[in-house]
C-alpha cells in the first residue's frame, strides 16, 4: 500500500475531499465528504451520513477514488483503493465519537485503504502515478 507524505497530509487536513465510486451500471458517482480524514499513513476514514449512492456502491464492492486539490497552489492528489463499510465495532465507534459536536451520528464508518496515489499538480505531470 501507498504511504501518505507530509505534503499529502497537509492537503487532506486543509481541503475538502471528494469521493468517487461507480454505480452498478458503470455510471460514475462523486460527492464531497467533509468528514474524510487521515486514519494512519496508509488509510483514510470518513463518516457515511446519508447512506446514499456512495454507500450502496461501496457495499457492492466499487473501487473508490478520493481527490483533494488546493486551488491556490494548483496542487493536489488522487488516491485510489478499496473501501470497507463498518456499522458497528471499533471503526464505527471511533466515527461516532469523532462526529460529536460536528455532525449527526453516521450510518457507517468507511475505512479507505490507499493503493495508488496520483499527482493532480497543474502542469505536464498532472495525473501521473507517484506511488503504488
Amino acid at each position: 500500500m501507498a504511504k501518505l507524505t507530509d505534503a499529502m497530509k497537509e492537503i487532506i487536513t486543509t481541503q475538502l475531499g471528494w469521493i468517487a465510486t461507480v454505480k452498478e451500471d458503470g455510471t460514475p458517482n462523486i460527492g464531497p465528504k467533509r468528514s474524510c480524514r487521515i486514519y494512519d499513513d496508509q488509510t483514510l476514514i470518513f463518516n457515511e451520513n446519508t447512506g446514499g449512492e456512495i454507500m450502496k456502491n461501496i457495499k457492492r464492492g466499487s473501487k473508490v477514488a478520493i481527490g483533494y486539490a488546493n486551488w491556490e497552489k494548483l496542487d493536489g492528489y488522487r488516491f485510489t483503493g478499496t473501501a470497507e463499510l463498518h456499522t458497528e465495532g471499533k471503526y464505527y465507534d471511533e466515527a461516532v465519537e469523532w462526529a460529536k459536536g460536528k455532525m449527526g451520528v453516521p450510518k457507517a464508518a468507511v475505512i479507505f485503504h490507499i493503493e495508488e496515489i496520483y499527482t493532480l499538480k497543474s502542469g505536464a505531470t498532472a495525473g501521473t502515478k507517484i506511488t503504488e
